[in-house]
């Protein structure tokens, strides 16, 4: 069953990580096709662009060239004075050259000294000097063609938007500077143009001069003089002096990064560049992505929660079955506790009989027998009676029939209390640690057989650790709801008593808690430890549980009910009855006449008289018959009416009668001691009986009423 569990819930979590991997495996492929066809696109788009604005800036420039070249063929064989005698003339044809080119802003025809002879912004033109101008200065020296410049801004008595200069020198006949034609061209005509082409997001377009200056530029730059300031996008490319290549690389003057394919126009000193910004080339991938998304995500989301949800079910199921399995194993394991338990109830009860005989005839010889020899028997037998109520009172304590004397504890100040006790129990090299509850902890169980349980499990522990180790106790309180197989519900103490030995292997676990069974050499155990346990807390109403780890330890949870009860003092027992004065007279009710002769054989020598009767309806006939009863003492286990229910008679009928109860095992004896009667707990001694004549007679009324229900 377990390999079959393991096999479906492996089949599931295959199919569920293949849900998982296969789509993105499939989801990886297509990203990276798409990344590839989309960085193709972009790059398709680049050269396009580019193409387009190469194409364009070429136009223009030879527009530009012909409008200059057409002005040196006028003036070529005119004089500065004629070509100032001609200016109304030159001046008219010149506009008509600007005004039929939207990219030209104005033409200038210069003198050796910088000063305008005409142009086509004002008429009679000025003397202002130009000469600094950086179109003009380049001329002067010598002639070095077309010059295309830096983008400027117009100077006063000027105005207007900004431009960049196409010139050519005017030579006299004798070859000398005679001046310079120039043409102003509008950067912003080419921007106009660049934004109707770059409508993409990110698109970037430049015109640029060979030495990094910009002409135009497409997304604007603000507040920065590009027009001496060279562009970080084009520098490599003319460092390398490369005429055509594409690249990626960051711009300083927005801190954009582009992938960029760039031109030079021929016979010019003028590169031209498009792109776009990686982030935008991204975004369009990244879209794409989404599409994909929106169509697989769902779908794979689907089969993925439908696969976790069979495999939680299945789960789920198995869970349940592996718990109905455990609480099945642990129910087992309770009834077959609860029989041993009834079984060694049994046969202690028998056995507590003989013992009483035994050691009530032994007494009974000793008074006979003064011979040393006979005292050493008889010691012997008084020895072997000892062991043997030990051994039954271990046994009834398991069969949870043993008679507890139950009173609210403190459970940390007990534990404290006891710990010098344990200490003693084991070696030197194994420490105890004490880990107290924050606050009291009160619970309701029999001192005695606390501290023989804690005691056993020094024991167990000690054995368990051999070459030394730490034994920690520590309390704590915890509400429970349907705990264990006794389904345990309320306020609880839980003191955990925990060891750093061998630990406990799994196939023996479960029969730890049976009586005589030990993993101990013959001479080292009985098997009866654990089995104590096990019987003091099933009589106090708790549980206990048990969790090793071989090679790691062991740790035993004690769980007991916590009570409202605040502890008391213990009171001193009352002193034996004095046998002096008149005798009294007792009522004896025993079925096993050899017990009964030695119960009578003890009240005899406590003074007092005894009546014999054989069973309760006997006892019932004396109390009716006499009245010189002056106490009952009954056995609780009887055929027919039980010693409990005579009791009860006795208490409703007459009172003035106390009754004590003695029983070597009993389920009523709890019953017994919560109605108020005294026990005697079998095999009594004579000392026992005394002290118990002795409280039963201090008693003038029952302290409360009997319960029926019970």
């Amino acid at each position: 069953m377990l390999n079959a569990q393991r096999d479906s819930l492996q089949l599931l979590r295959a199919i569920l990580i293949a849900s998982v991997v296969l789509p993105i495996a499939l989801f990886s492929y297509a990203s990276w096709l798409s990344y590839r066809t989309n960085d193709a696109n972009a790059d398709r788009q680049i050269d396009k662009t580019r193409d387009i604005i190469t194409e364009h800036a070429l136009k223009i420039f030879e527009s530009v060239q012909r409008s200059i070249a057409e002005t040196a063929e006028i003036v070529r064989d005119m004089s500065d004075d004629e070509i100032r005698a001609a200016q109304p003339a030159l001046h008219e044809r010149l506009k008509r050259l600007v005004d039929g080119s939207e990219q030209i802003k104005s033409m200038w025809i210069f003198d050796r000294t910088g000063r305008p002879l005409v142009n086509t912004m004002q008429f009679p033109s000025p003397g202002t000097d130009l000469s600094d101008r950086d179109y003009f200065r380049v001329h002067v020296d010598k002639d070095i063609g077309l010059y295309v410049g830096r983008v400027l801004q117009p100077r006063p008595p000027f105005d207007g938007a900004p431009f960049f200069s196409v010139s050519r020198r005017r030579t006299a006949p004798d070859g000398s500077f005679a001046g310079v034609i120039q043409t102003s061209v509008l950067p912003d005509y080419f921007e106009g143009f660049y934004a109707k082409v770059g409508r993409e997001r990110g698109s970037f377009v430049s015109l640029v001069r060979d030495d990094g200056a910009i002409l135009a530029r497409l997304p604007e730059i603000n507040g920065t003089d590009a027009s001496i300031k060279p562009d970080g996008i084009v520098g490599q490319a003319i460092r390398e002096g490369r005429s055509e290549g594409r690249m990626t690389t960051v711009s300083p003057h927005d801190g954009l990064e582009r992938r960029v394919a760039f031109r030079k126009l021929p016979n010019l000193p003028v590169y031209v560049f498009a792109g776009l910004e990686t982030s935008a080339i991204r975004a369009m991938w990244l879209a794409q992505i989404g599409a994909y998304l929106l169509v697989g995500l769902p779908a794979t989301a689907a089969l993925i929660a439908i696969v976790l949800l069979a495999m939680r079910r299945t789960q789920k199921l198995y869970e349940e079955a592996d718990r109905r399995q455990a609480a099945e194993n642990a129910l087992k394991q309770s009834q077959r506790l609860e029989s041993l338990g009834r079984l060694t109830g049994g046969v202690a009860h028998d056995f507590n009989n003989l013992l009483m005989v035994v050691g009530g005839s032994v007494q009974k010889l000793r008074r006979r027998h003064g011979d040393l020899q006979d005292i050493r028997s008889f010691d012997m037998i008084d020895s072997a009676v000892a062991k043997g109520t030990a051994l039954t009172r271990q046994l009834l304590s398991f069969s949870r029939r043993h008679n507890v004397a139950a009173k609210a504890v403190e459970l940390g100040d007990a534990v404290t209390k006891f710990v010098d006790v344990l200490r003693q129990s084991v070696r030197s090299d194994i420490a105890i640690t004490i880990e107290p509850p924050a606050g009291p902890v009160v619970v309701m169980i029999d001192p005695n057989e606390f501290e023989i349980a804690l005691l056993n499990l020094a024991l167990n522990a000690r054995d368990a650790m051999p070459e030394g180790g730490r034994i920690t106790i520590s309390i704590h309180t915890e509400a429970l709801k349907n705990f264990g197989p006794r389904r345990l519900t309320g306020a609880f103490a839980i003191l955990s008593f925990a060891d750093t030995g061998v630990g406990i292997p799994e196939d023996i676990r479960e029969r730890i808690f049976e009586p005589f069974f030990t993993t101990k050499p013959v001479d080292r155990g009985t098997g009866l430890g654990l089995s104590q346990i096990y019987g003091f807390v099933q009589q106090s109403s708790g549980a206990i549980t048990v969790d090793s780890e071989v090679g790691r330890g062991t740790r035993f949870d004690l769980f007991l009910p916590l009570t409202s009860e605040v502890p008391g003092d213990d009171a001193e027992p009352p002193a034996p009855a004095s046998d002096a004065g008149a005798p009294r007279t007792l009522l004896l009710v025993e079925d096993h006449p050899d017990v009964a002769a030695v119960a009578a054989d003890y009240a005899a020598q406590c003074g007092f008289v005894v009546v014999p009767a054989n069973c309760a309806e006997a006892a019932i006939e004396v109390l009716n018959r006499r009245d010189d009863v002056d106490l009952v003492f009954s056995d609780i286990v009887m055929p027919g009416m039980s010693g409990l229910e005579l009791a009860r008679l006795i208490r409703e009928h007459h009172p003035e009668t106390p009754v004590i109860l003695a029983s070597g095992y009993s389920d009523r004896s709890a019953s017994a001691l919560s109605e108020g009667f005294l026990l005697l707990q079998k095999p009594y001694t004579l000392e026992a009986m005394r002290t118990a004549l002795a409280q039963a007679l201090q008693q003038v009324a029952p302290r409360r009423t009997p319960d029926r229900a019970t």
